[in-house]
């Protein structure tokens, strides 16, 4: 009784968000989406076509006509959803330090951000959903039941990044990984259109010191702290 129709988890890369988001939609029965995928999608298009990154109305053209899929894990490799663009798999390719590179740039312009939010809000209206990325709760789904916001300390979510990337055979330094991060921050939370920041009525929580245990039993205490709540106003 009284669980949150729609949970929006919003923070910084790797701070933990797509795991959380997974864990939690798989608890509740709920449908689990991350934005943050088609905004990599589209940079993984357009860098594979050769669509220059600079040329906003070219990338606004692509957001709105891509043919992406975004499906339950198809491969048990540690994935938790699996992409397909023109029927491709590219899951673990939007992973890749080239389009970690781009992705702030291409999220950033405000023709693909309308063009993406119109199918992310479709989806959330829908309620029985977790919906993770950088500004569900402040434009996507604003009505959201609940909203979390996850940040963790710059260099936990570089190495964290790399730990993951060396997982998988990627031979970038961890320097390299520190670098693009930080620039990219720095773009999320200083473009003009949804710049990355907690909604007011957001619930912080820091996990630079948690591991994903311990964020996903924060989580559901506070779920059960407002199901408490939602049950005493009833009565």
């Amino acid at each position: 009784m009284g669980l949150p129709w729609r949970i929006a988890i919003d923070g910084p890369a790797a701070s933990g968000k797509s795991t959380l988001g997974q864990r939690l939609a798989a608890h509740l029965g709920y449908l689990y989406v991350d934005t943050g995928v088609m905004y990599r999608a589209v940079t993984w298009a357009a860098l594979r076509r050769g669509v220059p990154i600079a040329d906003e109305a070219a990338l606004t053209g692509l957001a709105e006509t891509l043919d992406l899929d975004i499906a339950p894990p198809t491969v048990q490799d540690g994935r938790l959803y699996t992409v397909r663009v023109d029927g491709e798999d590219v899951t673990w390719d939007l992973r890749r330090p080239e389009v970690d590179a781009a992705v702030s740039q291409v999220s950033a312009y405000p023709g693909v951000r309308r063009a993406l939010t119109r199918r992310q809000r479709q989806i959330g209206l829908r309620g029985r959903v977790v919906m993770v990325g950088r500004d569900i709760g402040t434009v996507v789904l604003p009505e959201a039941d609940l909203k979390i916001y996850l940040d963790a300390r710059l260099e936990t979510r570089a190495w964290r990044r790399y730990q993951e990337l060396q997982a998988r055979g990627a031979d970038v330094p961890f320097e390299a990984v520190l670098e693009t991060m930080r620039q990219r921050d720095a773009l999320d939370q200083g473009r003009e259109v949804a710049p990355l920041r907690p909604a007011p009525d957001a619930v912080v929580l820091d996990t630079t010191a948690l591991d994903i245990e311990g964020v996903f039993q924060k989580v559901l205490d506070l779920i059960a702290a407002r199901c408490r709540e939602t049950s005493h106003v009833a009565g």
